[in-house]
């Protein structure tokens, strides 16, 4: 399957922001209900670190010049696995999806090659109504590995915060004090060893990474137990679209899981999300978890809100 005759595949520039946005829209609004990209998602798609948009990016217009099909490469730490996204018009772009997602692993072939891997492993998601895309990826080689649970819970007549467990305190994150950051990215990189698929990143670059987050700092906490560092939550402003608080990540230290401390770091995160008005708080959870969060999560009144399937290749290096 090849693109349309008269269709155009091109790199796309910062020019062409307004343009993909329309087609990320229309694919989210198939996928999950709503639009959910802004035009600054997808500038700092095309600029992430790692990501040439001269070659890792492709765009589709019909002969009109209109934009129906998007595909990007990622992957946010410049190790490990490398992610591909394939957004299309559902009404006009459907037959792109697997020509273009066939470009993307060439493209990865290539990559691989370029940092001297004999492989990389290549994943990408695919949302409950997009059955065709889950096909298409079984066709190229794709096999389902795990689901995501978003779960959401509602603010309204949220209950006044509850007294943490004896010896836990809940404080904000004191972003202004690299300490208190080294602190923060100690805690969340210790927690998350024991969790499939961590890449561990290095505080240097955890730290220039900030630089690309939505950061909302007085939602970002650490919980203590007896004095000494246990938890800690951060949070994004990634679905303020949507009038909900984002939990970001919630990391908890193997010593002090099942002592209170994720639910303290919970609930002060809602009673702040409440307080600035939002109607409603989130997160997404891997399934495939040891730790077992959504235990934790339906404790504090989240409940499942949609899934979303992770599904994975490995791609040789290109000449191998």
């Amino acid at each position: 399957m090849t693109i349309p005759a008269g269709w155009t595949a091109r790199r796309p520039t910062l020019d062409d922001v307004p343009a993909i946005l329309t087609v990320v829209h229309a694919a989210d609004t198939f996928a999950v209900g709503y639009p959910d990209f802004d035009a600054e998602d997808v500038r700092d798609a095309l600029t992430a670190p790692f990501v040439d948009m001269a070659r890792d990016s492709w765009l589709v217009t019909d002969p009109d010049g209109v934009a129906v099909g998007w595909t990007i490469l990622s992957n946010p730490t410049g190790v490990g696995r490398e992610f591909v996204e394939v957004y299309v018009d559902p009404d006009r772009g459907a037959d792109l999806r697997a020509p273009l997602l066939a470009r993307l692993l060439d493209r990865v072939a290539e990559r691989a090659a370029e940092r001297g891997l004999p492989a990389l492993t290549t994943r990408t998601a695919v949302f409950a109504p997009e059955t065709r895309w889950a096909e298409e990826l079984v066709e190229a080689g794709f096999v389902r590995i795990k689901r995501y649970i978003r779960m959401t819970r509602s603010l309204a007549d949220l209950p006044a915060e509850p007294a943490s467990p004896a010896g836990v305190t809940v404080r904000p994150l004191r972003a202004d004090d690299e300490d208190d950051l080294r602190l923060f990215h100690r805690i969340f990189d210790t927690a998350f060893r024991d969790t499939p698929d961590y890449e561990p990143v290095g505080f240097d670059q955890w730290r220039k990474q900030l630089s690309s987050y939505d950061k909302v700092w007085d939602e970002w906490f650490v919980a203590e137990v007896d004095g000494e560092p246990a938890g800690a939550l951060q949070s994004s402003d990634q679905a303020l679209d949507q009038d909900m608080g984002w939990v970001r990540t919630l990391s908890v230290l193997p010593a002090y899981r099942r002592r209170g401390v994720g639910a303290a770091l919970l609930r002060r995160a809602f009673a702040v999300y409440a307080a600035k008005g939002r109607a409603e708080a989130g997160l997404g959870v891997d399934l495939a978890n040891p730790t077992a969060p959504v235990t934790l999560y339906r404790s504090v009144g989240l409940s499942d809100a949609r899934w979303t399937d992770m599904y994975e290749r490995n791609v040789p290096a290109a000449g191998v």
